[in-house]
């Protein structure tokens, strides 16, 4: 796995920690002895003004809980006991387990129309939302964001055309017969996929040291192996993730990259190009006002304001200057991508989803869960296994499949050149 730690908006990158015996380091403590044990806290199940923790409500709104669960390497209340100055709102989906302690949010004016709509969706299920309300408060943003992330959810099952049914149920070990799909019914995992949304940097620093014995005040991506569940926290100081848009289209990019990870179980990293292509197209799809990069720590964080990456990747392939795929193939780390090679793996993804979704599904399923023949994971030549499969079943080499995309992105028909 990829020992990466994750530089937010400007940089959003991923930390994959593989060593489960990593002995905990903890932050000090001292202030929560103070802590008054009977005080109601704000996050309180019963204080959700939508939904009371009430069980056919929450049913109705796909809620699971409103916290007790597992997360992180602990669980809610070990974070709250941590987090002790900040009232994180618990909410549990059918595939997602997060945590929202960000603060009420004002939307701005160009944001209420499709927040409205946003709303009236939600309030079918839960009525006492008012989706004209002029404040989103901390317990209607969790609601918002367990709904979001359910849809990044349903958008890539669509995307690798699967189901809920293809993977396995998590109760029995794979006996070497059939296809592999995973251990677990999440895309393959035995955990739930998590996130963690926290105010401040101080507070993601405190969490991550607790937690993982690191420190890092940026985005993080992590696979936490003794529940076989994959997490991301990031906090809200960090860029513009105080906008509400801003922060749904990081959440999604950074969900996007660890779905992938988790389909057909994260056994080891598929290429770099894939995961960084489908999060831009992920994130885009929210808005492409804002924009994540994947990084490494002490790097060079890639910025930029560009909205139109459509006219970028029309000027890369009209110069001859966008990345190639043998290129792409050879990138070891995401801090060795360039904005330009952002740009095309962005526009690459895009056209095989939109112009060849068959072919893409079947690539990420090919390159994921693989097994040798006596069942051990086998992560051998996986750049032999693309370039074939693109052979195989898109009838291009590498060379030709530059071309086919060039002519997309220029509008080219094959018989114009």
């Amino acid at each position: 796995m990829r020992a990466l730690l994750a530089l937010a908006l400007a940089v959003g990158l991923t930390a994959a920690v593989e060593n489960a015996g990593t002995e905990r380091v903890g932050v000090e403590r001292a202030a929560l002895e103070n802590v008054d044990e009977d005080r109601n806290p704000k996050n309180d199940p019963e204080t959700c003004p939508y939904c009371a923790n009430d069980p056919e409500l929450m049913a109705a709104a796909g809620i699971v809980s409103h916290g007790g669960f597992e997360f992180g390497r602990t669980d809610t209340d070990g974070i709250d006991d941590l987090m002790a100055s900040n009232d994180i709102r618990w909410i549990e989906t059918p595939h997602f387990e997060i945590g929202f302690g960000g603060p009420p949010y004002k939307p701005k004016a160009k944001e209420r129309k499709a927040l409205t709509a946003e709303l009236t969706e939600l309030a079918k299920a839960l009525p006492e939302i008012k989706p004209k309300t002029r404040t989103l408060d901390p317990w209607l943003r969790a609601h918002m964001y367990a709904a979001r992330s359910e849809q990044i959810w349903d958008r890539f099952l669509e995307i690798m055309q699967v189901e809920e049914s293809d993977f396995p149920d998590g109760t029995t070990l794979w006996d070497g017969t059939g296809e592999y799909r995973g251990e677990g019914p999440y895309l393959g995992q035995k955990g739930k996929y998590e996130l963690l949304i926290l105010p401040g940097e101080g507070d993601l620093v405190a969490y991550i040291r607790d937690q993982y014995g690191l420190t890092t005040n940026l985005t993080s991506r992590w696979n936490n192996i003794e529940r076989d569940s994959i997490v991301v926290t990031m906090h809200l100081a960090d860029g513009d993730l105080k906008k509400d848009t801003a922060l749904h289209g990081h959440v999604a990019f950074n969900l996007a990259h660890n779905l992938l990870d988790g389909f057909e179980h994260y056994s080891y990293d598929t290429p770099i190009w894939i995961h960084e292509g489908l999060a831009h197209y992920f994130e885009r799809e929210v808005s492409p006002l804002y924009n994540s990069f994947d990084g490494s720590e002490g790097g060079i964080p890639i910025r930029t304001n560009e909205d139109d990456w459509e006219g970028e990747a029309e000027d890369l392939a009209r110069s001859g200057e966008a990345s190639r795929m043998a290129q792409l193939m050879r990138l070891q780390t995401y801090s060795d991508m360039s904005l330009e090679d952002h740009f095309t793996t962005w526009s690459m993804v895009k056209f095989l989803i939109e112009e060849h979704p068959d072919f893409f599904a079947g690539l990420n399923k090919e390159l994921h869960g693989r097994m040798d023949a006596s069942g051990v994971v086998d992560s051998q030549n996986l750049g032999d296994v693309h370039r074939e499969y693109f052979k195989e079943h898109l009838g291009m080499s590498y060379i030709q499949f530059d071309e086919a995309w060039r002519n997309w992105v220029l509008g080219i028909e094959p018989d114009e050149e």
